[in-house]
C-alpha cells in the first residue's frame, strides 16, 4: 500500500482539533491528555525491576496523574515558563515522567547523556542553567558539590522524601502560561564524535511532528509494545521509542541494562513487538542465533541456511512472511518471536544482516536522521524496503535534495554523489546561544545541511556514503567513504571494533591510502587460546587480521582498499548510538 492509500497516522487528531488543540500540531501536555482520553486503561510505561525483576505498569490515566502533580510541584518550586529541568539517568517511568511534567509547568526538558564524563556534564549544566536537576542517587553527589543553587531530586524510591513520585505542591498553584507548539521543549546536548557539545533546540512542533510523519513509513498499533533499550536522552531512542508511543496510544518497556539475561527476560515476558536498537545490538544477537544454530551440526547449519534463502526470496517477491513459521522455534530460543518489527538507526547496517533477519521472519527496517532533525528524516517501508537504502523521503511532508554532486561510482553504478540537505517541520529551531553556528547549518535557501554524503535514486530513497568531514581522497582523485569499509566488518567475529582513516604514505602529504585501526575481539584469543595484550602472540594475532582484511578487501576496487592495519591495545571511546569519536588518541602496539 502506497503512503497515498494509507490514512494519515494524524488523522484521529481532527476529533480533537479546535477542542483539545488549537495549533496544527498538539504540545506534548495537548498530546499525552488526548491519548489519555483514547486510551485511559490501556498501559503506558513497564519496567522489570526489584529483587525478583517483577513486571510493573502504569496505565495511561495513571501517568497523565503522576505527571499532572510533579507539573504542579515544579511550578510551586519556582519553576516559570521556559525554564530549564535536566533530568539524568537510567531509563524508567520516572525518567519519562519528568520529561513529560516539564511541559506541564511550561519549562523546557534538558536531557543528559548518562554515561558523560564529569567535566562535559558541568559543560552542559553550566551552559543549560537548569534550575532543577532529577538523577539517580548515585550522581546526586556529584551535582550538590558542583552546582549549590540548583535543586536535586531523585529518580529512585530509596531516597524517600526526594524521590520523584512522593513530590507534591502543597496547596493549590496556579499554572503558568501553557506552551505553544512552536515553543522549545527540549534541548539535546549532542557530543557527536568530534568536538563540544552543542545544544540542539527542538521545539514541540518538531518532534510531534516528526513521530507522526515517520509513520507514513511504518503503521504502528495502540497494541504494540516498544522496548526502550537504548538510552532515551538520544534523539532517535526518544522519538522511535518514546514519542512515538505516547502518539499511538502503545506501551514502552524501559530496559536499563544490556546484560543478556536481563534482556532475554525483557524480550520474553514484555512480548516485545517493536524494538529499537543500533548495528552493534543487532550484530550481536544475530551471533547468539548463529551460535545456536550451529552447535546442531552442519546438516541442520546447511539446512536452516538453505530455507533462509528461500524464505527471504518469496518475501522479497510477494511479501509472505514464511519465516515466523519456518523459524518459529529458532525466534521463540532467542525470545524475538513476538518482535513484529526490528528498527535500525545510529549507523547502516550491513546488508547481510538485513538479511537474515528477514529471512528468518522479522521484519527490519532501517531509518536515517541526526539530533539537529528530531532526529528522523528517512525509514524503509516493510511493503517496499530496500536493502542498501536507509529509508525513503517522507515527501510531500518535508523535502530532500542533494547539493554539490559529483559523478561517483556507487555499487549502484555512476551516481550524483553529494551532501544531503533537509527542509521540513522537524528540522531543529537552532543551537542553543550559538548564532553563528546555527547559521553556518543552513543553505543560503533554508535547508539544513547534514553533512552526510549519498545520493538518491527516482523513487527518493536515500543511500549514504559517509560523513564529508571523514571523506578520503585518494592521489588519484578518488573518493573513498570509511564508513562503507567499516561496516563491511560487522559480521567479522575476529573484530569488536575498527575506524577507517586516510594516511599519507611515506611523508607524501599529496595523496592518501587507507588504514583500519582494529581492536581485535576476544573470541579471537580464545580462538588463538592466548590473553589479550600479550605481547608475544601479537605476531599471530595480526595474521588472523590479515585474513579478514583480505576478505573485505575483495569487495572493494582498489584505491579503495586497506593497505595498512594498526591493532589497538584498547577500544576507542564510542557515543551513546555505538560510533566512534573520531577526536581520538590511539593506543596501538
Amino acid at each position: 500500500m502506497s503512503t497515498k492509500q494509507r490514512t494519515l497516522p494524524w488523522a484521529y487528531l481532527d476529533d480533537f482539533r479546535g477542542t483539545d488543540f488549537k495549533g496544527e500540531w498538539p504540545t506534548f501536555p495537548e498530546m499525552l491528555r488526548i491519548q489519555t482520553k483514547r486510551n485511559g486503561e490501556r498501559p503506558f510505561f513497564t519496567v522489570f525491576e526489584g529483587p525478583e525483576d517483577e513486571k510493573k505498569t502504569l496505565t495511561y490515566n495513571e501517568v497523565l496523574s503522576k505527571v499532572q502533580i510533579l507539573g504542579k510541584w515544579l511550578i510551586a518550586s519556582g519553576i516559570k515558563k521556559g525554564d530549564r529541568i535536566a533530568v539524568m539517568g537510567k531509563n524508567s517511568p520516572e525518567w519519562a515522567t519528568v520529561f513529560h511534567a516539564a511541559f506541564f509547568a511550561s519549562g523546557i526538558i534538558v536531557p543528559i547523556d548518562n554515561g558523560l564524563h564529569e567535566t562535559d556534564v558541568i559543560n552542559i549544566v553550566n551552559t543549560a542553567k537548569p534550575k532543577i536537576v532529577f538523577c539517580d542517587d548515585d550522581k546526586a553527589a556529584f551535582y550538590t558539590k558542583n552546582f549549590k543553587d540548583i535543586i536535586v531530586k531523585s529518580l529512585n524510591p530509596d531516597k524517600a522524601e526526594d524521590y520523584v513520585y512522593n513530590l507534591r505542591p502543597n496547596g493549590d498553584v496556579k499554572d503558568n502560561e501553557p506552551v505553544q507548539e512552536t515553543d522549545t521543549a527540549a534541548i539535546l546536548f549532542t557530543s557527536g564524535t568530534t568536538g563540544r557539545p552543542k545544544g540542539v533546540m527542538l521545539s514541540h512542533r518538531n518532534l510531534i511532528s516528526d513521530g507522526f510523519i515517520a509513520m507514513t513509513n511504518l503503521t504502528i498499533y495502540n497494541t504494540d509494545v516498544f522496548y526502550a533499550l537504548l538510552p532515551i536522552h538520544h534523539a532517535y531512542t526518544m522519538q522511535a521509542a518514546f514519542i512515538v508511543p505516547v502518539e499511538t496510544g502503545a506501551e514502552i518497556v524501559f530496559g536499563k541494562s544490556l546484560a543478556v539475561s536481563k534482556l532475554m527476560k525483557e524480550l520474553k515476558e514484555g512480548k516485545i513487538s517493536i524494538m529499537l536498537g543500533v548495528p552493534l545490538l543487532y550484530n550481536k544477537l544475530l551471533f547468539g542465533i548463529r551460535n545456536g544454530i550451529r552447535s546442531k551440526g552442519p546438516l541442520v547449519s546447511g539446512l536452516i541456511a538453505c530455507l533462509r534463502g528461500i524464505s527471504f526470496f518469496i518475501k522479497k517477491l510477494t511479501g509472505k512472511n514464511l519465516g515466523k513459521v519456518l523459524f518459529k522455534s529458532v525466534l521463540q530460543q532467542a525470545n524475538i518471536y513476538t518482535l513484529r518489527v526490528a528498527i535500525c538507526g545510529g549507523g547502516p547496517l550491513a546488508s547481510s544482516v538485513f538479511k537474515q533477519y528477514n529471512a528468518m521472519g522479522i521484519d527490519f527496517i532501517q531509518g536515517y536522521g541526526l539530533t539537529e532533525t528530531s532526529p528522523i528524516i528517512t525509514l524503509n517501508p516493510l511493503e517496499h524496503f530496500k536493502i542498501e537504502s536507509v529509508g525513503r523521503s517522507f515527501a510531500p511532508y518535508e523535502d530532500i535534495k542533494i547539493i554539490n554532486g559529483e559523478k561517483t561510482l556507487t555499487n549502484k553504478g555512476i551516481q550524483n554523489v553529494g551532501e544531503i540537505v533537509i527542509k521540513g517541520p522537524m528540522v531543529m529551531q537552532g543551537y542553543y546561544q550559538m548564532p553563528e553556528e546555527t547559521k553556518a547549518m543552513f543553505t543560503e535557501d533554508g535547508y539544513l545541511k547534514t553533512g552526510d554524503l549519498g545520493w538518491m535514486d527516482k523513487e527518493l530513497y536515500v543511500m549514504l556514503c559517509g560523513r564529508a568531514k571523514n571523506l578520503i581522497v585518494t592521489s588519484g582523485g578518488k573518493n573513498v567513504y570509511p564508513e562503507e569499509i567499516e561496516d563491511s566488518f560487522q559480521l567479522i567475529d575476529d573484530v569488536q571494533q575498527v575506524t577507517v582513516r586516510g594516511y599519507h604514505p611515506d611523508d607524501d602529504k599529496t595523496s592518501e591510502l587507507i588504514e583500519a585501526l582494529i581492536y581485535p575481539s576476544d573470541s579471537l584469543y580464545q580462538k588463538l587460546g592466548c590473553e589479550r595484550n600479550n605481547q608475544f602472540v601479537q605476531d599471530e594475532v595480526m595474521e588472523e587480521i590479515r585474513k579478514d582484511v583480505a576478505k573485505v578487501n575483495k569487495n572493494f576496487q582498489s584505491y579503495s582498499q586497506i593497505t595498512k592495519i594498526t591493532l589497538l591495545k584498547e577500544p576507542l571511546e564510542m557515543t551513546t548510538s555505538q560510533k566512534v569519536k573520531r577526536n581520538f588518541i590511539a593506543k596501538t602496539y
